[in-house]
This record gives structure tokens, sequence and C-alpha cells, in this order.
């Protein structure tokens, strides 16, 4: 796995973050200057590629491109994949991304002032395209599997996990680079603001996110890149991988509904089907990272699906959003890779800045503090704008 997050640059310092509960969300004057309604946001640095790429292969790199490359070439680094390992199998990638806002802005500007389009720049059709993480990433990587971009709004990094497990599981692939990358700037997040999506908090930037909390009023955004190697097992043994968990079952569905809110209807057909292919029952899941963002109406419809459920059996529940705000196009990916972190460091990271539940949280069973507990399944939610849900369940790896 990698990681590049506003809970730190790599997986050991966002494990101290999650363990403590550490939240990474700031007050960002800027936006205000720009007009926004809010301008909280997870603060998320840029990598300084410059000793590690040349010039040539940054130019058509977006900025969640900078973050996707930090995060793979960890998740390369700790899975034992070399150059070699390129040469000798078809590694493929599928990668989370649905936006490159400020590329495409940038590129319109640069028309506007110098009136020629080949003054635009050569990078700036790599950067504008939503591929263009997968596009990049595979070029630098040489990469020779599958290659494309799924873009499914907030559960884009999710369903790209499920792709690349369903297509290992099929057998048409060996190993796949499965991530999700979100940019961060605030051209990427203005219209969001618009409709009073973001918590206006701003006096108290690290208690803005509130998941399941009944005083919760709207989300704040973040981003970065979270990457994780898929490998079908004989290919870990083989290669002698370290083996961190396995994917058990993928649940997805479509509303077919509202392109904004949420259904209950389409969150459970998701989380039952997650258990079905799984061959698992609710009873199983002792942990879920729920999708929560801090929004009324998001939260209260998921603790609604959760307790539909999962109802008696009650499973350990926490939104890692409440740290991180909502990493958007990333989130699906990153949350997989903090789940998993707390099954390795055998605790679970706490819900910050739940204080009171509502009608629907009240019967959820939420860590609100940091707690030490061995897991050994858990299930992370993922549901966007579109109607569009994915839950991933995933396993302790017993050789």
């Amino acid at each position: 796995m990698g990681i590049w997050s506003c809970l730190g640059k790599d997986l050991a310092e966002v494990s101290e973050s999650l363990r403590i509960g550490r939240s990474g969300i700031v007050f960002d004057p800027v936006r205000k200057e720009m007009g926004f309604r809010s301008a909280l946001t997870g603060k998320v640095d840029m990598p300084d590629l410059k000793a590690e790429l040349g010039r040539r292969q940054r130019v058509g790199m977006a900025e969640e491109c900078f973050y996707a490359y930090a995060a793979t070439a960890q998740a390369f680094r700790q899975a034992g994949i070399v150059e070699q390992t390129f040469l000798d199998h078809e590694v493929g990638i599928l990668y989370g991304n649905d936006s490159s806002a400020m590329a495409v802005v940038e590129g319109v500007d640069a028309l506007r002032r110098k009136k020629d389009t080949t003054l635009i720049g050569s990078g700036s059709i790599f950067q504008s395209m939503n591929s263009t993480v997968t596009m990049n990433l595979a070029t630098i990587f040489r990469l020779r599997g599958i290659n494309f971009t799924v873009s499914g709004a907030c559960a884009s990094g999710s369903h790209a996990i499920g792709m690349g497990y369903l297509l290992i599981k099929q057998g048409l692939q060996r190993i796949v680079l499965c991530g999700g990358a979100q940019e961060v700037n605030p051209i990427a997040f203005c219209s969001f603001d618009g409709i009073s999506a973001f918590s206006v908090r701003e006096q108290d930037p690290t208690r803005a996110s509130r998941p399941f909390d009944k005083d919760r009023d709207g989300l704040v955004p973040s981003g970065g890149s979270a990457a994780l190697v898929l490998e079908s097992l004989s290919s870990a043994l083989e290669r002698g991988a370290p083996i961190l968990a396995e994917v058990m079952g993928y649940g997805f569905s479509s509303n077919g509904l509202h392109i904004s809110d949420p259904d209950l209807d389409g969150q459970v057909r998701a989380l039952n089907m997650a258990l079905k292919m799984a061959g698992m029952g609710p009873s199983d899941i002792e942990y879920i990272n729920a999708h929560a963002t801090s929004t009324p109406i998001g939260d209260l419809v998921e603790a609604r699906a959760i307790d539909a459920v999962f109802g008696a059996h009650r499973p350990l529940v926490s939104s890692t959003k409440s740290m991180t705000g909502h990493e958007c196009w990333m989130a699906g990916a990153s949350e997989v890779v903090y789940s998993v972190l707390m099954m390795q460091g055998g605790y679970l990271a706490p819900n910050i800045n739940f204080e009171e539940p509502d009608e629907a949280s009240e019967r959820l069973n939420l860590v609100s503090r940091p707690m030490d507990r061995r897991v050994d399944v858990l299930l992370s939610n993922s549901f966007g704008f579109g109607g569009t849900n994915s839950s991933l369940i995933i396993k302790r790896y017993a050789s």
C-alpha cells in the first residue's frame, strides 16, 4: 500500500495519526479571499518529484497525479515490485479519479491570454484529462496490463479496487495497481461550496467534520492519493510478497433516483451483495469504515442502511472522514488503506467530534475514542453522486 494524505506522507505517519485521532483539516485564507462560503480544507503538501522524475515526465502530470505517483511508488516498494516485475508480468493499473479541474482552467486561461492554441503547452492535454493519473503512471512505470480510469464520483477509488478484484478473480490479470486520487486546489471544489455542501465551522477547523453527530453541518473537502497492489494469491506466494490482507467481496449498485440524494435501498443492496460475494453473514463483519461525510442527509441514510443490514450484530463503526475530511475520488481507496493499517496495528481509529447521536446514529456502535482492538474482517463503504454505491469486504490474511 501507499498513501499521501492530510494525515501524513507515508503509511507510518498516517497510522500514527489514525491511532491518536489527529485531524488534518485547516483554515485556508486563500479560499476566503476567492469568495468561498467555507475556507476549510484538508492540508495536503505537494510532493517534490524533481529528484525522481525528469521534466518531460512531470510536464503532463496534473496536481492529483503528483500525489498518485508518491503513493504508487510506496505501494510498489512495499510489495517488492521492481522494474523486472514490469518486464516479466503484465501489471495493470486502475485508478479512481473524477476531475482535473485546475488543469482545465489553466489551459483555457492560457488560451484567453495568448490567443494562440499552440502556446497552451504540450502537457496541458495530459493534465486536463480525467485519466491523467493512469496514463502518466502507466507510462512512467511501463505498465502493460489493464489501463483505465474509474470515474464514479466519491466511490471512484472503491470501484477501482472492486474492478481490480474481479479481473484477478476471473484470471484476466495477475497484478493490478489500484487506487484513488483527488486534487485539493480551490477550483476543484468551488461548485461544491456554491451549493452549501461544506461545513462552516471555521472557528475550529479540526472539529468541523462531524460524521454521525447530531450537529453536523456539512463536509470538509480534502484529497491526496492512495494506492494498493492487488495480486492473485498464487502470484503473491510465488514472488514471496508481503501479503497484508485479502479482498473477499465487492458489492455495487446504482440508486437510479436522485442525482445527489442517497438512497437506503441502493446502499442496502450493495452491502448485501458484498456479503453474498464474500460468503459471509452480517455477524462476520467486525468493523465498518463508514462513508459518512458529515452531511445531514448522507450520514442519516447510511446509518439506517448499516442498521438495516447488520441490526442486532452491531459491528463497530467509525468514519475516518472525521479526521481527513472528504477525500472524494480517492476516499474509497484511502479508507481501505486506513482500515488495513488499523487491522495490522491492532487498533480502531475514532470517529472524532462525535458528541450526540441523532435518531439514526444512536443505533450504531460508534467508536468515538481510540480503541485497541483486533479486527479480522472489515467492510468499507463508498457512496457517490449519481447514486453509485460500493462496499468492499477485507479480511486479515491467514497463511
